[in-house]
């Protein structure tokens, strides 16, 4: 400021100078005059200038001024170079959180006041089935067609979620979201999403497992049951007891190997998966399973056994969990000796397939297996015919206990069946599983 001051004072000096040269008082106030005139026109200009870059903020076309104008430019362009930064971490932090609002697994959907779409993470866009970019702006309840939201929205009490059907692979089988609004600032909200299929799903299959084991339970226990108080109430011949005693060990057998089954689901579900270390040789696992199944058969079927013809390979070596191995084996041999007519055909055996998994089979000549219970076979207690298994001893757990077992072992289980000419039942083990030759 003293410097503005200066340079106003000189120029007035320097015009009041030219006419006090000329010995003349009003030439002297005249140049004074001139003088200030001429400073406030360079200080007008270079305020001009200085207003006008104030408009664009070029910090590359700043005017040079030096005095109290540079003075003024040099301040304003460190605090715009100051704000600059600011803004910029101000946009890095947002940009930080919506890309950790992007990642979150449940969906999140910004309403403006009207209820339009403000913004949208792609976890919320599959799962309601829009677009983030295109449908924004567009009214929420106009991309969510859904009776149970519209209530929502309309009621206004947004205290609990409401659960819908969203996207899913296919028109039949729609996924379950839930969804809650959370008002906030000026009467915007803030929709929350997530998936909950998988849910509803475990919460239906605890509640299936709870009455199927319930149901497989009780019909032994009320046998027993009935034929105790038979022969606490009733006098018995030496036949007629035999004969209930025999009944009686034979529910205690089928509820004792419901346990077990079920044991070893518990254990293989909870348990970390087998390593490399344990190597077997496929041809001691099939003998195994063959003496088995030779013996099923004659308790089962004693007056026409079946007839278990192993088919002839090469042996090689599996890696994985032996006794896991030999449940699932012997659970497939089971069935195909359950569901079999007596006398049927029944191939065990182990193959190498071209792409080098390792791969063992059961066929047999049984009744074979519709299309439509294919995908369901391994769910736990799914019978195809119910009344077959429970005559046979079987408990509805042995496919649940071969899946877990190949999954276990990185590998998978395959059924290929025709109604009336019988079915296939594959194990396969991953390459990394299969030695051709002996490990050393």
């Amino acid at each position: 400021m003293s410097r503005r001051v200066l340079e106003l004072m000189l120029l007035v000096a320097l015009g009041a100078s030219v006419g006090w040269a000329a010995n003349e008082a009003a030439l002297t106030f005249g140049g004074a005059l001139v003088g200030a005139g001429l400073w406030a026109l360079r200080d007008t200009i270079q305020s001009v200038r200085v207003l006008r870059w104030f408009n664009k903020a070029d910090p590359s076309r700043m005017p040079a001024y030096g005095g109290f104008w540079g003075e003024l430019l040099d301040r304003a362009r460190k605090l715009a170079k100051k704000l600059e930064k600011k803004a910029q971490n101000s946009d890095a932090r947002l940009e930080d959180f919506l890309a950790a609002i992007q990642a979150s697994p449940n969906g999140v959907v910004l309403l403006d006041a009207s209820g339009r779409i403000e913004w949208c993470n792609l976890t919320a866009a599959n799962q309601l089935g829009f677009d983030p970019q295109r449908d924004l702006g567009q009214y929420v309840r106009n991309m969510v067609r859904h009776p149970a939201f519209n209530a929502y929205l309309n009621a206004g009490d947004f205290g609990h979620e409401i659960t819908i059907d969203g996207v899913g692979p296919r028109p039949s089988q729609p996924t379950k979201i839930s969804l809650q609004l959370h008002p906030y600032g000026k009467k915007r909200k803030l929709m929350l999403t997530r998936d909950v299929t998988a849910v509803q799903l475990a919460e239906t299959m605890r509640r299936d497992f709870v009455a199927n084991v319930s149901h497989e339970i009780r019909t032994p226990l009320t046998v027993l049951s009935g034929f105790v108080e038979t022969m606490q109430s009733l006098e018995l011949s030496p036949e007629e007891r035999h004969q209930y005693l025999g009944l009686m060990s034979q529910q205690a057998h089928r509820m004792q190997t419901l346990v077990n089954d079920l044991l070893t689901l518990s254990r293989l579900e909870g348990s970390p998966a087998p390593g490399q270390g344990e190597w077997v040789s496929t041809q001691e696992l099939l003998d195994h399973v063959v003496q088995e199944g030779r013996g099923l058969t004659q308790a089962i079927s004693a007056a026409a056994p079946h007839r278990i013809e192993p088919l002839d390979s090469q042996p090689f070596w599996i890696s994985g969990a032996k006794s896991e191995l030999i449940s699932a084996m012997s659970n497939l041999m089971s069935n195909a000796v359950r569901y079999t007519p007596g006398g049927g055909l029944i191939e065990p055996g182990w193959r190498l397939r071209d792409d080098g998994c390792a791969e063992f089979f059961v066929r047999d000549q049984g009744p074979g297996i519709a299309a439509e219970h294919l995908p369901r076979l391994t769910e736990r207690f799914y019978r195809v015919d119910r009344s077959r298994s429970r005559e046979t001893g079987g408990t509805g757990l042995g496919l649940a206990i071969v899946k877990h077992v190949a999954q276990r072992h990185g590998g998978r289980l395959e059924v290929s069946s025709e109604l009336g000419r019988g079915s296939s039942f594959n194990l396969v083990l991953p390459p990394t599983r299969v030695r051709e030759a002996e490990p050393g």
